[in-house]
């Protein structure tokens, strides 16, 4: 365990930062599942309105760091490739 001062501060603020980072990461886990089921129920509106609400946090996950680019460009890639599926 550290003994300075800054170096205990720092790894408090390391894990208050890793579980703001978990629960960011988890809940836009929870989302993308919530997509992927309303297209096996084929539930078109909802789907979409789902899809829209996913990728706004697929990019925030992006720009904080939590995820790569590409990772998150997949992702919303193939979301958005099953909702427009249901569609046709």
């Amino acid at each position: 365990m550290a003994n300075i001062k800054s170096a205990i501060k720092r790894v408090d603020v390391n894990n208050k930062k890793r579980a703001q980072n978990q629960a960011a990461k988890s809940d836009m886990r929870s989302q993308i599942k919530q997509v992927e089921k309303l297209v096996e129920a084929n539930d078109v509106e909802n789907a979409k309105t789902a899809l829209r609400k996913t990728t706004q946090t697929i990019d925030k996950a992006v720009q904080k760091g939590l995820i790569h680019k590409n990772n998150g460009n997949r992702q919303k890639a193939r979301l958005t490739k099953k909702v427009n599926g249901l569609g046709a």
